[in-house]
């Protein structure tokens, strides 16, 4: 289980994040939704251990996340919103670097790369220079990385970034699988068609703090609205979309 109690990041007087707390059970896949600058990806940074709460803790397996980091990250997957990559490496390098530090047998990663190249249709560029890539195909050299070794705990901060549609419906589905067998994902996303797909339970944040946290489907009950689209806007969104949009419109065509 993954335990967030407090979790508040503080950047001189702004606090980014505030006083999240929340609790995922293994086996469930949670949307994390929220506008840009709502603190999402700063949340999970804190939970991948990129960045230390100013308050607050994190736990899993009742163990304090950032005073067992090495235990905790040999457990975790994380996709990050902003690739960090050795883009001179190949895509066959750099996922065999990632695959030897995270302490697999060579035989067996070496069968790993190559089947995960594979089904991402990169096998006949997989000795090519990630510099070269589209950013698509550099999205997928980096879920593979997340996935080499198995982990209890994915974190995909917007994973689905210059994909093609074959690969969405893919991640799609094994976001569903890996929930199904028990691993916890958090999924970060703007895509809220596909967060209703995937998540089990969505968590909504504004301005640093949780304003939502149940299953879509009580959301839509409780608030009486038939989308994840339609919560979403009723509980963030300050400005009427429609009209926001008839101004822009307006502005565009306004002459001197």
């Amino acid at each position: 289980m993954l335990e967030l109690k407090g979790i508040t990041k503080k950047y001189q007087f702004l606090k980014v994040v505030d006083e999240v707390s929340f609790t995922i059970k293994p086996g469930e896949s949670v949307g994390y939704l929220g506008p840009n600058g709502a603190g999402k990806s700063t949340t999970i940074k804190m939970i991948a251990g990129l960045l230390e709460p100013t308050e607050g803790e994190i736990f899993y397996g009742g163990r304090n996340v950032w005073k067992n980091l090495v235990w905790f990250k040999q457990r975790l997957g994380y996709v990050p919103e902003e690739s960090a990559i050795y883009s001179h490496l190949s895509a066959y390098d750099y996922l065999l670097m990632v695959g030897r530090l995270r302490g697999l047998k060579e035989s067996v990663l070496k069968a790993k790369i190559k089947g995960f190249m594979e089904v991402f249709d990169l096998a006949g560029d997989m000795y090519s220079e990630i510099a070269s890539f589209s950013k698509g195909m550099t999205q997928k050299v980096l879920i593979t990385a997340a996935l080499l070794h198995d982990p209890e705990i994915l974190l995909l901060d917007e994973p689905l970034s210059g994909l093609d549609v074959s690969t969405i419906l893919i991640i799609e589905k094994l976001v569903r699988r890996l929930a199904s067998e028990g691993r916890i994902v958090i999924y970060s996303s703007h895509l809220l068609d596909i967060v209703e797909k995937v998540a089990s339970r969505v968590l909504i944040l504004y301005q640093g703090k949780v304003r939502a946290d149940d299953s879509v489907e009580n959301l839509r009950q409780l608030m009486k609205v038939p989308s994840l689209e339609e919560i979403f806007s009723q509980l963030v969104v300050q400005e009427d979309p429609e009209t926001a949009a008839s101004e822009l419109l307006s502005l565009m065509k306004k002459k001197a």
